[in-house]
């Protein structure tokens, strides 16, 4: 078969005899060859530079029509006596890509000075903040599909079927043509414009197995139901690049322990994300825990909710913030009873909501230590959060005081936002237990830290991210140091408002003689955990003879909360 490649403004191609569209025609070509080329592979390639016209200088569209033809016919329907519909394959496709090119107008709140070239802000003033512009790629390959499916006219599968061409007439498919160009990074296109006088292009031909041919497909469709919008596929192609990267330049032992580290890194996010709301649905008690760490968690995850709808984040992503929000907000009213007031309404219409503190965290010595944790904190908080806003205003550019706040506020919760997890530290020193944390959530939240770090010192990534992963397995090591040390205790209440004693097993007692010779029982000396053995197995000591038959030993009063804490 021959191959006829013409590059062509038109959608429709028809100037054959045009020795000027005619890009690259190479004959001789054997379907199914994989032995002959230069390089033994059943690849050609053709190289040349593109006198492009006026009109795709300006935006204009510029395609490529590709003719397989049995050796001796020729594309041109016009040619009766060479033609034959039944000999010719053709696919045409556009070559150039229209981007989206977006300019965001900051500027310096103070001096109203920017950075920006003033070529963009003058073509951002002519053509808004969203501009579409056409782009180059200098490579394309064509793939004809090695493929002797018997395939039936409506039983291919997608997104295959929409490859397959079938004669109206005989019933049999053409030989399938792939435009590849999945190597393509985005980063290696650039814009069309006034200033390029020509193109570079570089064809190749290779045969392509149907195995390949199946996967390139699955990855290059888009789907049919595009309800989010081209906005979302264009950041799914960028996305797709950093995975292309890694495909091309990783060593290939480190790509298949990237593939399963993010696999373990999934299972554990997600046995997290159960457990933290297993330990928050059965939660009795609040004794040991920061009820304000809760409430600062969820103005964190509203200021980022904010954030990225602010700045055009993946559609994907304000998903997962929004869903994570919501989950904050349920944290809320395990931590607090939370009611509507119907008497005093706001604006006279609308029910006030009222929050108030939960008895079990009154009633503990835990909101004490959790007032004065925030309160030494603010001394460091709002200091720095003073000088951040200050640096914020003075040398970064804003688009205007609303995203100065976010962005003020995103940061300095991305720079110091480790400083929150300090208030539960203070109340596991003050209370000496750490029995009330959810210890499986912090685990697998500590595997999930680890495996970022791995990731943040493999991938390129901001240094402030690296210094968070950092200092987020410091805090972990601390948690873990605090574990160590307040050893466990059978008397203490865990999590579940449960302790490792039998409530209704009595207490050991002691016999001491009164002043009329008889034995009164009295609560056993408090034991330290270390004792706790020897004293449940000693045995009280025998009454003497002419012992009173009434002052048998009775159970001893419980233990008070005071010896419950030093043990």
């Amino acid at each position: 078969m021959n191959l006829h490649v013409y590059i062509s403004e038109h959608e429709h191609f028809t100037d054959f005899n045009a020795t000027s569209a005619l890009f690259w025609e190479q004959h001789d070509l054997v379907y199914g060859d994989w032995t002959s080329g230069e390089n033994s592979d059943g690849c050609y390639e053709h190289f040349a530079e593109l006198d492009i016209p006026q009109s795709v200088q300006q935006n204009g569209s510029i395609y490529i029509h590709v003719y397989f033809t049995k050796s001796g016919f020729h594309p041109d329907p016009r040619q009766k006596a060479l033609y034959r519909r039944l000999a010719t394959v053709h696919m045409s496709r556009m070559i150039n890509k229209y981007k989206r090119r977006r300019f965001q107008k900051t500027k310096n709140l103070l001096t109203g000075e920017t950075e920006a070239d003033p070529e963009m802000i003058k073509r951002a003033e002519d053509y808004g903040p969203v501009e579409v512009i056409s782009h180059w790629h200098p490579n394309i390959t064509i793939n004809i599909v090695d493929d002797h499916t018997p395939w039936v006219k409506g039983s291919v599968p997608p997104p295959l079927d929409q490859y397959v061409k079938f004669d109206a007439v005989s019933g049999d498919y053409y030989p399938i043509i792939y435009f590849n160009d999945y190597w393509n990074l985005q980063k290696d296109y650039y814009p069309i414009n006034e200033s390029l006088a020509s193109l570079p292009l570089r064809v190749s031909f290779c045969p392509l197995s149907l195995w390949r041919w199946q996967l390139y497909a699955a990855q290059s469709t888009k789907s049919p139901w595009n309800f989010l919008g081209d906005e979302l596929y264009e950041q799914s192609d960028e996305e797709q690049d950093s995975v292309k990267v890694a495909l091309l330049e990783t060593n290939p032992y480190l790509l298949a322990l990237t593939i399963i580290v993010s696999i373990v890194h999934s299972v554990f996010e997600f046995l997290a994300f159960k457990n933290d709301i297993q330990f928050w649905n059965s939660r009795q008690s609040l004794e040991g825990l920061s009820v304000r760490s809760v409430f600062f968690g969820v103005f964190q995850s509203f200021v980022v909710l904010l954030y990225i709808l602010d700045n055009e984040t993946n559609f994907v992503v304000q998903v997962s913030v929004f869903i994570g929000v919501l989950i904050d907000l349920w944290k809320i009213t395990k931590v607090m009873d939370v009611r509507l007031d119907r008497e005093h309404r706001v604006a006279g219409i609308f029910p006030r909501l009222s929050f108030k503190d939960k008895s079990t965290y009154i009633e503990s010595s835990t909101k004490v230590y959790d007032d004065m944790a925030f309160r030494y904190l603010s001394w460091i908080l709002f200091p720095l959060l003073g000088c951040y806003a200050v640096y914020s205003l003075l040398y970064l550019e804003h688009k205007g005081w609303y995203s100065w706040v976010l962005s003020m506020l995103y940061g300095f919760l991305l720079t110091f936002g480790f400083i929150t997890m300090t208030p539960q530290l203070f109340i596991n020193y003050k209370l000496k237990s750490v029995a009330h944390l959810p210890w499986r959530m912090l685990t697998y939240k500590a595997l999930n830290t680890f495996i970022d770090d791995l990731f943040a010192f493999v991938i390129k990534m901001p240094v402030m991210y690296r210094i968070g992963c950092l200092r987020d397995d410091v805090v972990f090591f601390i948690y873990l140091y605090q574990r160590w040390i307040y050893r466990v205790d059978p008397t203490r209440v865990n999590e579940f408002g449960m302790s490792g004693e039998d409530p209704t097993a009595a207490a050991p007692v002691a016999e001491v003689p009164t002043a009329a010779g008889a034995l009164t029982p009295t609560p056993a000396p408090t034991t330290t955990t270390a004792t706790r053995e020897e004293a449940s197995t000693s045995l009280p000591t025998k009454p003497t003879q002419g012992a009173s038959s009434a002052s048998e030993p009775q159970e001893a009063p419980p233990k008070p909360a005071e010896d419950k804490k030093k043990d």
